[in-house]
């Protein structure tokens, strides 16, 4: 866009916001409202159901932005944006530069605004809801707008790097702790290469996110961006059976990052959980979002049901309940022994799976499952619960009510109740200190392991966490690795 053009669109937007400020404070400006596709019409496709902001809305809701002195936004973000600085490019209206802002310290900005729970992080920070008990700034609104609006325009930047130092770093995994820690070291001039297991890169966000929540072209556009940054990146490699510690110490690469995940599905362990059309929520999902199980015609279809249960209420949960809403279930539930205020997953999440018909069934917790003469699940019993005392979590125990059971018919059933780390490289690679869980032991001010060239985060750290919290393990562990180099020059 020429100079001419930019300087008329800017003021074209300063008449936009003199006329919807006039007789305004910024606190007075209501917080914007994401449009959506209609639930009638999204549950029988896999288009995204938010469309994004506008650039008017874009414009009107960053200049709520008080532009505090003491930004505490910042210090609920896990990868320090510079939320201020990215918003006030928007109040400009100088779009790219938000976008590069954002690309300062976020490897994902447009998985970010889609994905991450703003809502318990930045926004919980912000000077609004901290102090005038109103709605935040719409934080994760405004990065999502800015990194689509780069992307949309063709004005993606590439963030600069620092000379090539020579120093080889081996990424085990493609996953948003992965691509975070790999996205900072190449900045700083490292040779870095990501191995990934599968034929697809992204890890959980392209095999654990369904596209109605977050588009494939989204990633794809993430990691094209580092690629071009000069990260490397091999796919169909799994670290620990393809290629060994040993290997990587062969061929010269002189740290090493474990982002491998959180792959190993939990059961309950009840009656009739080997029947037919049980599954883990990682095989479904899986199946439908990285292997085209949804169409008939793919090599690995997947069954269709018509009453599907969904246990668990995360993110996770949700994600598998609207897939089986699209997939045809004309009655799709969730199974959760809590009640709704307990629930893990993003209060949008819940609100999109209501508002396509899914039915709750809180204070509910399966005991046993029953099939048919040919073996498929064909009804589960419930078992009533009510809150007890606070647990461990801070959340309130489910506790049994004696004798009150219900019968559900289902002819689908997908688990949903916590993961367990990829176990290969803890078990293939020396050196590690593991806990009980299965997870890797790493010091939490900068996530190196027991061996000082390994460093992990995310899932394979923590069993289980969101993408963000992922991504800030992998810019922590790449400013000690890159501070380690240096002291040891």
């Amino acid at each position: 866009m020429n100079e001419y053009l930019q300087a008329e669109r800017a003021q074209e937007w300063r008449e936009v916001l003199r006329k919807s400020m006039k007789n305004k404070d910024r606190t007075a400006i209501p917080r914007v409202k994401m449009p959506e596709v209609d639930p009638e019409v999204r549950c029988h496709t896999y288009d995204e159901v938010n469309l994004g902001l506008t650039e008017v809305m874009a414009r009107e809701e960053s200049h709520r932005c008080l532009d505090c002195v003491d930004p505490t936004c910042i210090t609920g973000c896990p990868v320090e944006i510079n939320i201020p600085k990215f918003i006030k490019n928007i109040e400009r209206g100088e779009f790219v530069e938000a976008a590069r802002t954002l690309k300062e310290t976020s490897a994902l900005p447009a998985v970010c605004g889609r994905v991450c729970p703003q809502e318990r992080q930045c926004e919980s920070k912000c000077f609004y809801t901290l102090k005038l008990k109103k709605e935040p700034v719409a934080i994760g609104y405004l990065e999502r707008f800015a990194a689509d609006y780069e992307r949309q325009s063709g004005q993606i930047s590439v963030p600069e790097t620092d000379p090539a130092n020579g120093v080889k770093i081996a990424v085990v995994g493609s996953g948003p702790a992965s691509l975070a820690f790999a996205g900072d070291m190449v900045k700083k001039g490292y040779d870095v290469t990501v191995f990934e297991a599968l034929h697809e890169l992204g890890g959980v966000l392209r095999y654990g996110i369904p596209e109605f929540r977050l588009p494939n072209e989204i990633v794809d556009v993430e990691i094209d961006g580092l690629q071009k940054m000069g990260v490397k990146f091999v796919t169909n490699c799994i670290v620990g059976k393809t290629i060994s510690q040993e290997y990587l110490k062969e061929e010269g690469y002189q740290g090493i990052f474990v982002g491998s995940g959180a792959g190993l599905p939990n059961f309950m362990n009840i009656p009739g959980e080997n029947l037919i059309g049980i599954m883990s929520c990682n095989e479904y999902l899986t199946r439908v979002n990285l292997m085209q199980a949804a169409d008939p015609e793919s090599d690995t279809p997947i069954y269709k049901g018509k009453r599907v249960a969904v246990i668990g209420g995360g993110n996770t949960a949700m994600d598998a309940v609207r897939t089986a809403r699209r997939l045809g279930a004309e009655k799709a539930m969730i199974i959760y022994r809590r009640s709704e205020d307990e629930m893990p997953a993003r209060i949008e999440e819940i609100k999109h799976a209501k508002e396509e018909g899914i039915e709750f069934y809180t204070l509910h917790n399966p005991i046993r499952y029953e099939g048919d003469e040919r073996g498929r699940v064909q009804r589960m019993l419930l078992q009533k619960m009510q809150l007890g005392e606070p647990d461990q979590s801070g959340r309130r125990r489910p506790v049994a009510i004696e004798g009150d059971t219900i019968w559900l018919e289902v002819d689908e059933v997908i688990v949903s109740v916590g993961v367990s780390p990829n176990p290969l490289i803890p078990q293939s690679f020396s050196g590690l200190e593991v806990t009980s869980w299965g997870t890797i032991v790493v010091d939490s001010d900068t996530m190196q392991t027991a061996d000082e060239m390994i460093y992990a985060g995310g899932d394979i750290v923590r069993g289980g966490a969101t993408v963000i919290l992922a991504m800030g393990d992998g810019r922590k562990a790449a400013k000690a690795m890159h501070n380690n180099f240096m002291n040891s020059k």
